[in-house]
């Protein structure tokens, strides 16, 4: 088998402040050309001041190319792999210059979301391009590695966590226990145009038929804009709110749509949701982001391999198959005639 020719990997996420004097740089990054109230600004800027200014997404993504720079190192391919972030340091720009600088051709990407949208896919892939405009001739050429919603590396180790975190709740817990797999919600109009809700929806059934929960469904967190625009719902707390009535004892919280505990994470699960569970009297299990668990990790390698020509079987579970490896000309689109308020609020 002839193996096709990259000279690195780019690790692609959104990016987060360092510290309290970053928080109001970095969000107007997240927002510059979007609508967005002031005060909804200062707003989401509490939540950083209140875990110290510092978002963890950056640590935690350099903990993850520490763990798949090993699996690369001893199951191949040896690439070197590089870091850049859409809204804070290193940005995508800066990391593109240091790839043209250190000689980089072709590399493949890894964007830190294995679903489709318009915000977890697409606005990435837009935000690669102008950063190659930015570096100018000899930038290096970019190809994003296919969406991982449903392959076996990232559903057993979503189904591993869930396992370990069921068995903190009571008897009585986990016999009235709901299950709700939380995702970031998005604008309808997004979601009318990708495939966001129904590989949500594909993702939580492969966990929930390996783990063995039959009593589970889908919620969002972390909506935004105006409530004349709708948003994907319901929204995990008020979900939650509704338990107690239905008789439930217990809420298990599997954030599916993360790989990592950052900020939104914390804030929206770790604060916001426990809380109510605590208000409504239910027994709260959150589970963990899959981080870097070894199977999600090797599962990286593994689409790394199969991409460069290393590997031929393309894993996939369920019956959607193995996501595409370049992305249709139409995939994703975000009409550009959806109201202003509902461009991408923070």
């Amino acid at each position: 088998m002839k193996l096709k020719e990259y000279d690195a990997l780019l690790v692609v996420s959104f990016g987060g402040p360092d510290g309290p004097e970053d928080v109001l740089p970095f969000l107007e990054n997240v927002v510059r050309g979007k609508p967005v109230p002031r005060e909804r600004l200062m707003e989401v800027a509490e939540h950083y001041y209140h875990y110290g200014g510092k978002s963890p997404i950056n640590e935690q993504n350099l903990a993850l190319i520490e763990a798949l720079k090993k699996n690369l190192d001893e199951n191949g391919p040896a690439l070197p792999i590089y870091f850049g972030n859409r809204n804070w340091h290193p940005l995508l720009p800066e990391t593109l210059q240091q790839m043209k600088d250190d000689g980089v051709k072709q590399a493949l990407a890894f964007f830190t979301s294995g679903f489709s949208s318009y915000s977890s896919c697409r606005q990435y892939r837009e935000n690669v391009a102008e950063a190659q405009k930015v570096v100018g001739e000899g930038a290096p050429r970019v190809e994003l590695l296919r969406k991982f919603y449903n392959h076996p590396g990232f559903i057993e180790a979503v189904s591993e966590l869930c396992r370990k975190q069921l068995q903190t709740l009571s008897k009585d817990g986990l016999e009235k226990n709901k299950t709700l797999f939380v995702a970031h919600s998005i604008p309808q109009v997004m979601a009318d145009h990708c495939r966001y809700e129904s590989q949500l929806e594909e993702s939580s059934r492969l966990v929930a038929d390996q783990v063995g929960l039959g009593d589970w469904e889908v919620v969002y967190q972390s909506r935004s804009g105006p409530p004349s625009h709708p948003w994907l719902e319901p929204d995990i707390c008020d979900r939650i709110s509704e338990l107690k009535a239905e008789g439930y004892r217990a809420v298990t919280v599997i954030p599916i749509g993360f790989i990592s505990d950052h900020m939104e994470v914390l804030f929206d699960l770790d604060t916001e949701a426990v809380d109510k569970a605590r208000e409504c009297g239910l027994e709260m299990a959150r589970v963990e982001t899959v981080g870097t668990h070894p199977k999600f990790i090797a599962m990286i390698g593994e689409l790394i391999r199969e991409r460069v020509g290393m590997q031929s079987e393309k894993r996939a579970l369920g019956s959607n198959g193995p996501s595409y490896d370049v992305c249709p000309a139409n995939c994703c689109l975000y009409p550009r005639t959806r109201p202003a308020a509902a461009r991408g609020a923070v």
